[in-house]
C-alpha cells in the first residue's frame, strides 16, 4: 500500500501539484467528468476514507481502500473511454462525453484524481455475453465489468460482451466481433467466453465458430484465450448443480467441455471459469450461493444467470485465479491484495 503522508496530502487537495509532475489533478467529490476524446486512459487516485472508483458504464476501476483520518492511498489503473460506454449495441444507451468517474465505497471522501493518455496500453479484449457485459444501470452486473479493479495501471481492459451474444451472432452482427477485430493490436488479449446464448447451436457450428474467432484474433497478432462460461445457479435435490446449471444446452451440448477441447485443439490457453463457479458454489451451498446472482429481497428479481456486483467481484477474482494457474503473460499485471 502506498501512504502519502498528511503534509504532503494537503498540498495536493489544495490544488497544488508537485513540482516534478506532470499529471494535472483535479478533486472529484461524489462524480467528476473529463473532457477527453475516446481511447485508453490512466486514471491516478488520491483516495482517504473508504472510497473507489467507478468508471463510465459503472466500471469498477478502483476497489474503495479503507485509511486513517488524514492517510490517502495512491492508486491507478487504466480504462478505456468509447461510444457506447457499456455494451457494443448501445442498448443503454450512448452514455455521456468524455471520461466519467464515479466515487463509491461506504464512505467516500472527496478523491484527487489525475487522467493521463496511454495510447500504447496492452489491452485485454473481452468477447462475451451478459454474463461478463458492462451494464450501465442496475441491478445487472458482468463479471468483465469487475475486472479492471483487479489489474493494476498497464493494460486496458476492453469489455465489448454483449446481452445476448452467441458465437453465431457475435461473428455475424457488424457491431461486435467485426468491429472488434481491427482493434487488436500484436500482443492484445482476447477472453472469449461465448456459450449461453448457444442453446440451440448444433455442437459442429459451435466447434467451428470458436475455432473462428480465435483464428480472428491470432490474424491480428492478438493472443486468444477461452474462458469457460460462469454456472448458472440451478441446484438439483442432490446439493449439486444441474446440467442447466452446468452450461449443457437445450439441445444436450457440454459446451463447456467443447471448449475444453476445442482450447486444446488449438493450443491456446483455457481459463476454466466453469470449474471454479462451480466449486464455489456447491461449496456455498444452495441458499448461501445466492447473493452471487440477482434476488428478489435485495434487488427485485430471481435471476439464477446474472450476477450481483458482489458476483461480479467474486467471478473476476476466479478469472484472475486462473490466469496465474495458466501462467498467463497478463498475470503479471495483477494487482497485489491491497496494492
Amino acid at each position: 500500500m502506498k501512504l502519502v503522508g498528511l503534509a504532503l496530502a494537503a498540498v495536493l487537495v489544495l490544488g497544488a501539484a508537485p513540482a516534478d509532475a506532470s499529471p494535472r489533478w483535479t478533486v472529484c467529490d461524489g462524480s467528476c467528468s473529463f473532457d477527453v476524446p475516446p481511447g485508453d486512459y490512466e486514471i491516478e487516485a488520491l483516495l482517504t476514507g473508504q472510497t473507489g472508483l467507478d468508471v463510465e458504464a459503472r466500471r469498477i476501476a478502483l476497489a474503495p481502500v479503507n485509511t486513517r483520518p488524514g492517510r490517502y492511498v495512491h492508486r491507478s489503473a487504466t480504462v478505456e473511454v468509447r461510444t457506447p460506454e457499456g455494451m457494443p449495441s448501445g442498448e443503454d444507451g450512448p452514455g455521456t462525453p468524455g471520461l466519467q468517474v464515479r466515487l463509491t465505497g461506504p464512505a467516500p471522501r472527496p478523491a484527487r484524481i489525475a487522467v493521463t493518455p496511454r495510447p500504447r496500453a496492452p489491452r485485454v479484449f473481452v468477447i462475451s455475453d451478459s454474463t461478463a457485459a458492462d451494464w450501465t444501470f442496475l441491478p445487472k452486473n458482468g463479471w468483465a465489468q469487475a475486472l479492471p479493479e483487479l489489474f493494476r495501471a498497464g493494460p486496458s481492459v476492453r469489455n465489448y460482451a454483449q446481452s445476448g451474444a452467441s458465437t453465431v451472432s457475435y461473428l455475424a452482427d457488424p457491431r461486435y466481433f467485426p468491429r472488434v477485430r481491427p482493434m487488436i493490436r500484436p500482443g492484445d488479449t482476447a477472453l472469449i467466453q461465448l456459450a449461453h446464448n448457444d442453446k440451440q447451436t448444433p455442437e459442429d457450428v459451435y466447434r467451428a465458430n470458436l475455432a473462428t474467432l480465435v483464428d480472428g484474433v491470432r490474424a491480428q497478432g492478438g493472443a486468444p484465450v477461452l474462458v469457460t462460461p460462469p454456472v448458472r445457479h440451478r441446484f438439483g435435490a442432490d446439493g449439486k448443480l444441474t446440467p442447466l446449471g452446468l452450461v449443457v444446452s437445450t439441445i444436450g451440448v457440454d459446451l463447456p467441455a467443447v471448449m475444453r477441447d476445442v482450447a486444446g485443439e488449438q493450443k491456446i490457453p483455457l481459463l476454466d471459469l466453469t470449474a471454479r463457479s462451480q466449486a464455489l458454489l456447491e461449496g456455498l451451498g444452495e441458499a448461501a450461493s445466492w447473493p452471487l446472482y440477482l434476488t428478489l429481497a435485495h434487488d427485485g428479481v430471481d435471476d439464477a444467470t446474472h450476477l450481483s456486483r458482489y458476483g461480479a467481484e467474486q467471478f473476476a477474482a476466479l478469472v484472475t485465479q486462473e490466469m496465474t494457474r495458466v501462467r498467463l503473460p497478463l498475470a503479471r499485471f495483477l494487482r497485489r491484495p491491497n496494492g
